[in-house]
């Protein structure tokens, strides 16, 4: 299965960029030896409508065309669910188990996910009620897909 992130914005370079550049090294490395033959990151540019509605609408049609058939998507937003991360990792687990070619994790930008693109994901999820920028939410996200692949490799990374 290939995982993805499609997030709209750019992690410019500093610690934050330094951040999921490791988390993404470490769950490539764990990760292909679990079926999960690659790791994508995909940004799209923020639109420059003045309006939120077209903002929005404009930045889930650039995401929409990122995301291919047969796709999982779990959809990063602050009125998701928070999930530990053994079932955030059983639902990784149980979808590559499944057959399904892409898992897709989309993060919205200032404003959200349009609720169409939202509507179409298969789950939901937050890392807690704060609200958090998109760079820090990118970081967490390939922290926990990290910490999924040492938990379904039976690594002793996650201590819980």
């Amino acid at each position: 299965m290939r995982v993805a992130v499609i997030a709209v914005g750019r992690l410019k370079q500093g610690p934050e960029r330094e951040l999921a550049d490791r988390y993404f090294g470490r769950f490539d490395e764990v990760g292909r030896k679990l079926g999960f033959r690659e790791l994508t990151i995909c940004e799209i540019p923020e639109s420059r409508a003045r309006d939120t509605a077209t903002r929005m609408a404009e930045e889930a049609a650039a995401i929409e065309a990122h995301i291919p058939d047969r796709s999982v998507i779990v959809a990063l937003d602050e009125r998701g669910q928070n999930l530990d991360s053994t079932v955030f990792a059983r639902n990784l687990g149980r979808w590559r188990d499944e057959g399904s070619a892409h898992t897709i994790f989309i993060i919205g930008g200032a404003d959200g996910l349009s609720p169409e693109l939202r509507r179409k994901a298969k789950l939901a999820i937050a890392f807690g009620s704060a609200t958090w920028p998109h760079q820090m939410v990118r970081v967490m996200l390939l922290e926990q897909l990290y910490r999924a692949a040492t938990i379904l490799a039976g690594h002793p990374y996650h201590r819980a």
